[in-house]
């Protein structure tokens, strides 16, 4: 089942001659976090596999999409009364429909999957385990990830009163997105991960929020800030602020500058760009498809699942690419089914539910079977198993 070979010779080939180079400049996570994090790491026994901990923090964070999605499945768990998606009885005031104690677990999970992350690596040199595995393990699962958090974050305002509708929380998302790919198609012309800021302080705004509402309820967000702007406008616009416009303007500095120091890949121009043709034919496609449909409206998580998954499988082959230094797809297969999806909804927009769902099943298992069967072929040629610590002779 997991037997089929993605990578070919010379991505295995590729990978046999990688090395990680990345930099990491945020105070936060210089100066607070890897100080914590080098404490903590002592705390796993050394026969614990740095995978096992980068996969038990992924499952966290899934953990924490489930919880939500079953007391807020539809986003409007946050409104209270709410009728034909009109807020008939507004939340303040009345018992909160999730319960407040669930967001502290959430809050525990997202730091622990936030610390789980940061260990990993520090867990694989400490055990002398460090290899490209873990880190196409690490950054993959970090794709997914990507979604799963705001998708979270969206219920502590709900979809309706003093918040943003969820076509508007659809463009959030995909600014998040972008901006993970920007990282990882930066690393794929310089050579270099240029760890963002933004990662860090994300993760501990997200905890806070959690907690926070855990604290003061959903119905604490029911406010404008000033004129007619709720906080919500302001979660969109500072997302905004710190994301593809502020991400892609550095990072095209940082690929000008490989070039002009040849310190990077030095591809020609057209073979720079051709990784930005497959997210961006993905995102084309699914804003049509919003755009055409309902979809957005009836099944917003849906969506977002599927935008979700879409976009990690086309950032993992850009992350395989990078680190084999191999070239890049232009375009994602599950383009060609995501555009006849879209045709068939257009054309019978009775059965859009229906298609939709049934595509969303075949990008999750797709993507399920791309990433089990990488893993696979990478433990058959390093000779190594994924979440065990083979035993050292010495």
């Amino acid at each position: 089942m997991f037997n089929y070979k993605y990578l070919s010779r010379e991505h295995l080939e590729g990978f046999d001659n990688y090395k990680y180079m990345s930099k990491d400049t945020s105070p936060l996570s210089v100066y607070v976090m890897h100080p914590f994090w080098n404490k903590v790491v002592e705390l796993v026994p050394r026969w614990v596999a740095p995978n096992v901990l980068t996969f038990s923090g992924f499952l966290l964070t899934v953990l924490d999409f489930i919880l939500l999605s079953y007391y807020d499945y539809d986003y409007t768990a946050a409104s209270a009364v709410v009728k034909n998606e009109t807020v008939v009885e507004p939340l303040n005031g009345r018992t909160e429909v999730i319960p407040q104690t669930l967001w502290y677990f959430l809050s525990v999970f997202l730091f622990l999957a936030y610390t789980l992350d940061g260990i990993d690596g520090k867990q694989a040199r400490r055990t002398q385990t460090s290899g490209p595995l873990g880190e196409l393990f690490d950054h993959g699962l970090d794709s997914y990830s990507v979604f799963f958090i705001p998708a979270c974050l969206y219920s502590i305002f709900g979809r309706l009163d003093f918040s943003i509708p969820p076509i508007r929380m659809y463009y959030v998302m995909w600014n998040l997105l972008l901006n993970f790919y920007i990282s990882h198609w930066e690393k794929y012309n310089t050579g270099v991960l240029f760890l963002p800021w933004g990662y860090d302080f994300s993760m501990w705004a997200s905890t806070f929020f959690f907690m926070w509402t855990g604290v003061k309820g959903t119905g604490y967000y029911k406010k404008y800030i000033f004129g007619s702007y709720t906080l919500a406008n302001a979660f969109e616009w500072v997302i905004y602020g710190t994301g593809v416009f502020t991400n892609l303007p550095v990072a095209l500095y940082n690929i000008y500058l490989s070039y002009k120091l040849r310190t990077g890949k030095m591809r020609n121009p057209l073979e720079a760009i051709r990784p930005v043709w497959s997210i961006l034919s993905v995102f084309l496609v699914t804003s049509v498809w919003v755009h055409k449909s309902h979809l957005v409206e009836v099944e917003p998580r849906g969506v977002f699942l599927l935008i979700g998954t879409l976009f990690s499988n086309v950032a993992c082959r850009l992350i395989v690419s990078q680190m084999s230094n191999q070239r890049c797809d232009a375009i994602n297969w599950l383009l060609w089914p995501l555009s006849g999806s879209v045709i068939a909804s257009i054309f019978f927009p009775g059965y859009d539910l229906a298609i939709f769902y049934a595509l969303t099943l075949l990008v999750i298992v797709a993507h399920v079977h791309y990433g089990a069967c990488v893993v696979r072929q990478m433990c058959d040629h390093f000779r190594i198993r994924c979440f065990f610590i083979k035993q050292r002779a010495d």
